[in-house]
């Protein structure tokens, strides 16, 4: 599954927001409607369906925890993860740790981004945006001599 897209949103006073449709149906299957959302990079948060958090997992847990690097990123990769699911409205809620970690206060960005899908503060994500397109042709070339 590829989640793709980009929407606009806002967090009501529990915390939580509505996953778009388009993004929900791939979340959530029928057979296990759990969601995961940890702390992200760039400081918007990620969320996982349960095939892709066990995907991601595996391949986390086979890094040593010898080494100081993957010892930090694992650590605060799973440290803030957060089980939830989506309800029949369409929400999902986010503690209050992981709004903080990400900066949202109420207006927010949801983005499908390939094997996960982002939530974004909206000023963080048009700051980042507007930075990023104007390397977006350097870094496909780049990714292309990979």
């Amino acid at each position: 599954m590829v989640y793709f897209g980009e929407f606009r949103g806002k967090t009501d006073k529990q915390g939580r927001i509505v996953i778009p449709s388009k993004l929900r149906n791939f979340l959530s299957v029928k057979k296990n409607k759990n969601i995961y959302i940890t702390k992200g990079l760039e400081y918007c948060l990620f969320i996982f369906s349960d095939k892709m958090w066990s995907n991601q997992s595996a391949k986390l847990k086979d890094l040593p925890f010898t080494k100081g690097n993957p010892r930090t990123f694992t650590r605060l990769f799973f440290s803030g993860a957060f089980q939830s699911q989506i309800d029949k409205q369409g929400r999902i809620l986010i503690p209050s740790n992981l709004l903080a970690y990400a900066g949202i206060k109420e207006n927010i960005v949801i983005i499908g981004a390939g094997t996960r899908v982002e939530i974004w503060d909206e000023k963080r994500w048009n700051e980042y945006y507007e930075l990023s397109l104007k390397t977006y042709e350097n870094i496909s070339e780049q990714l292309m001599e990979m």
